[in-house]
């Protein structure tokens, strides 16, 4: 089978910008619709988006799993995080770590080479405690705890209104006497 070289590297080349595209809509949808992404970002000047993909209920395709957080998680294969400033698009690239059987192929001299790629895996075969290095900037344990309580009741209350509002009870006498 004879192979065209010019269309092969316009298919990588697609590949690569469909996958950059991908993980940034991911970023970007996790940074500025996800309901606790949005509730943190008003208590943060920061949040940490982590994303890792997972196999889908059918068994066959992959979808990416995305995580709004304050804390910096335990840096592992088959994920990527990202630190962004609250209430911007500024994301910092924290790591790209694929699956491990994966790495050869974003090798420097490999047509699929990715210097992050290559940056994150290297980091964590050799320094994995850099990329555990929490900023000095990050919220402390105790400021961190409080949002999240802050944050959870505000979400129950939501939750709790939205129910109330989709009752649409026909008459007064319907509500709960609390709220009259």
């Amino acid at each position: 089978m004879k192979i065209n070289r010019l269309e092969a590297h316009d298919r990588l080349l697609h590949l690569k910008k469909d996958q950059s595209i991908n993980i940034a809509q991911g970023a970007e949808d996790c940074l500025k619709k996800n309901p606790l992404s949005l509730a943190l970002q008003r208590f943060s000047s920061y949040v940490y988006l982590f994303a890792h993909p997972r196999t889908a209920d059918d068994g066959v395709n992959k979808r990416m799993v995305w995580q709004a957080r304050l804390t910096k998680p335990a840096v592992q294969t088959n994920s990527y995080l990202f630190r962004a400033i609250s209430n911007t698009d500024q994301l910092e690239i924290c790591w790209l770590l694929p699956p491990k059987e994966m790495w050869p192929q974003y090798k420097t001299g490999n047509v699929t080479q990715h210097e992050l790629v290559n940056w994150s895996i290297e980091m964590f075969t050799n320094n994995k405690k850099a990329l555990e290095t929490i900023p000095q900037d990050d919220l402390s344990d105790e400021q961190i705890k409080n949002i999240y309580i802050i944050v959870s009741k505000e979400m129950d209350e939501e939750k709790r209104m939205n129910k109330l509002y989709k009752a649409k009870p026909d008459s007064l006498e319907d509500y709960p006497t609390s709220l009259i």
